[in-house]
């Protein structure tokens, strides 16, 4: 029997009806029993600077860090903002990184999922952060690729995911994920 894995889910959308927010808890419905999912707020976190680090760090900052060092693998769900990341996204990727030599993503097995209501399915943001990640040190999962575009046919009136095709597709991207960080985390 495999051992329980901690996700946690980085979602780049700050908005309260976000789309985004909607695939990824579909997302931890269908994920594998083995893998725990667990969402991080990162909406208020203050924008990484340097001078502030040295000050000393935000207890934003710190409680960030802690839940991702925490965990055995994260998720990343996005939008996609003028072919790439919200800032949100990329500033928390940016505090996780930081102080130099203590990045919390070192090694962690991660996934993207790139979401969007236009036919391409946010493919500029799910391969920007994709380079982010290559350079963190993250490896990311690379088969099954994830676009969930044209969201808003894809969910009801309460946020519920409804297209089939779409449910099975997402669940054999869990299935890869939980793999992925099996064969990632013994290695």
């Amino acid at each position: 029997m495999s051992q329980t894995r901690d996700v946690v889910v980085l979602v780049g959308s700050l908005r309260k009806a976000s789309f985004t927010r909607k695939i990824a808890e579909a997302l931890r419905e269908l994920a594998p029993e083995t893998l725990n999912l667990r969402f991080v707020e990162i909406g208020d976190l203050p924008l990484y600077d340097q001078d502030t680090e040295d000050a000393g760090a935000p207890a934003q900052w710190t409680r960030f860090r802690d839940e991702i060092r925490g965990a055995d693998a994260v998720l990343f769900a996005t939008p996609e903002y003028n072919r790439s990341v919200p800032g949100c996204l990329k500033n928390a990727i940016d505090v996780g990184s930081r102080p130099y030599g203590s990045s919390v993503w070192d090694g962690k097995p991660g996934a993207v999922v790139s979401v969007s209501p236009g036919a391409i399915g946010g493919f500029g943001a799910n391969h920007h952060l994709r380079q982010s990640l290559v350079f963190l040190n993250v490896p990311v999962l690379q088969q099954p690729e994830a676009y969930v575009g044209g969201v808003t046919k894809l969910l009801d009136d309460e946020g519920k995911l409804t297209s089939e095709p779409t449910r099975a597709f997402l669940g054999k991207f869990m299935a890869a994920f939980a793999a992925w960080i099996e064969h990632n985390r013994a290695g």
